[in-house]
């Protein structure tokens, strides 16, 4: 950021200070210990004036983050120079850690630290790449060596960005770091009993799983030859934009066992057990690997559960493993519970078109045929072990929202009196509110939700699919003890 938009109480005020004293060093004496020691004396005092020039310094009481790393650079190389055993650092202080982060809070407030690596034969100049990226955001690097293009920016909207670098060349590599949630983890410094991970399946709106403190690991989608973290570096909304523009049909996969461990360890960081809470085994390899990684790293403290279904299904029991958490349960007992209240909720979905059924093998090129040319849609569920079925077909779009609502009136017979809901949507706003206000009005449950799924689900359905997805927490929670616990 400091050198992107070039302020003093930086890090630049620290090297030219330095730089200013290294000048007139130069003329004291050829002694190299002397001189860097000089520098070093002179660092330290331009470090101290640093909350005299940026006020959000100055109101918390410390020094630039950066700038003190300068000086401690300088600190190691005159401790090598004199022979002194240089000192273990474990940790990075508090006070100075946190002033980096308030920085970014207060001058910028993007939540993306945001990386693309272009490979391409005309690559434009590196001044013209960052003017152009500063209509995305901030704290802009940009490097460009032979054929090779590197760019860093600080931005909401990451997908935008990898979008737009496409015009420059192949883009080869992305990366995107979410830096609130890393301001989130840092200010906590309260470590919990519990932990709790899902995936980017999940399709919690992210004001629920900042507020609950749920973090995930995200599934990639692919268009074509370029790969983004799902809900990371593609938006719901960017998804869908590129699946209107695109001619061919995305793909998705599971996350590596390596996101895995990173995201197990960081949660093994915060809470003292980790319960992670994923996209049903028979829909995809997720929990496979999530197993692996656990396995391959050692990781005994953190518990699995298969949740069975997808969307709003597998956010809905994180959300009430992260409730209990929150409510002083260890993890064997949210593990048990979530299994139990797995067993009475489900969902009920539908789809608009059968393009993404047929590739996936869920309808056959015949079937969609005719159901096409007779407009009939395909009401799809989960049975116990998480895998689709058909479970009713209707003709109309304008029928499914009362068959659909017919079909959960009959699951939920008795009514129950602690019911959640969330209704998952391909780009179809309007059914989902209808949808919605139905559930409220007939239900008052606990919760309704209602979200634009993203690419993971949109990749399998496609545009104009829907889903209402239903949690039951009537019943006694199960006990300590009985039935298997997890994972």
């Amino acid at each position: 950021a400091a050198l992107d938009d070039p302020r003093e109480g930086t890090i630049l005020t620290v090297a030219r200070e330095a730089a200013a004293a290294a000048e007139r060093g130069a003329e004291r004496s050829g002694d190299i210990s002397a001189f860097l020691k000089y520098l070093l004396a002179e660092g330290e005092v331009a470090l101290a004036h640093t909350p005299e020039l940026m006020a959000v310094l100055k109101e918390a009481g410390v020094v630039d983050a950066g700038g003190k790393g300068f000086v401690r650079m300088f600190e190691g190389v005159v401790r090598l120079i004199d022979g002194d055993p240089l000192l273990a650092v474990d940790t990075v202080e508090m006070e100075v850690a946190a002033a980096a982060y308030m920085d970014v809070a207060a001058e910028r407030d993007f939540q993306y630290c945001t990386e693309v690596l272009v490979r391409g034969e005309h690559l434009p100049p590196g001044n013209e790449v960052r003017q152009a990226l500063h209509a995305f955001g901030g704290s802009i690097n940009v490097v460009s060596v032979g054929d090779i293009l590197k760019v860093h920016v600080h931005t909401d909207t990451p997908e935008a960005v990898f979008t737009y670098a496409a015009r420059w060349g192949s883009v080869e590599t992305t990366k995107a770091e979410d830096m609130r949630e890393q301001h989130r983890r840092f200010g906590h410094d309260d470590r919990r009993p519990v932990a709790v991970v899902t995936d980017s399946s999940a399709d919690l709106p992210d004001t629920v799983l900042d507020r609950h403190r749920i973090t995930f690991v995200p599934l990639q989608v692919m268009f074509g030859d370029t790969t983004y973290m799902d809900r990371v570096e593609l938006r719901p909304e960017e998804f869908y934009r590129q699946l209107r523009a695109s001619t061919a049909l995305p793909t998705t996969s599971q996350p590596a066992p390596g996101a895995f461990v990173r995201v197990f360890r960081d949660a093994l960081g915060e809470g003292e057990e980790v319960v992670a809470v994923l996209l049903s085994g028979a829909l995809s390899g997720t929990f496979k690997s999530a197993r692996a990684a656990r396995k391959a790293a050692g990781l005994d403290k953190v518990h699995l559960v298969d949740s069975r279904t997808a969307s709003l299904g597998v956010g809905m029991l994180a959300l009430r493993a992260a409730e209990l958490a929150e409510a002083g349960w260890r993890a064997p007992e949210i593990v048990q519970e979530i299994e139990r209240v797995r067993g009475q909720s489900g969902m009920l979905l539908t789809v608009d078109k059968y393009d993404n059924l047929i590739r996936s093998g869920r309808v056959s090129r015949g079937r969609a045929w005719l159901g096409g040319m007779l407009d009939v849609k395909p009401i799809l569920s989960l049975d116990a072990a998480g895998k689709v079925i058909p479970v009713d077909r209707v003709r109309g779009r304008e029928n499914l929202i009362a068959r659909v609502l017919s079909l959960l009136e009959r699951r939920l017979t008795p009514r129950p009196r602690l019911v959640r809901f969330g209704v998952a949507h391909a780009e179809a706003p309007e059914v989902a509110e209808r949808v919605r206000n139905a559930l409220i009005a007939a239900y008052r449950p606990r919760d309704c939700f209602i979200t634009l799924a993203t690419g993971v689900l949109g990749t399998h359905v496609g545009s104009g699919a829907w889903g209402v997805f239903y949690q039951v927490e009537d019943g006694t929670p199960a006990s300590v003890g009985e039935g298997q616990v997890g994972e």
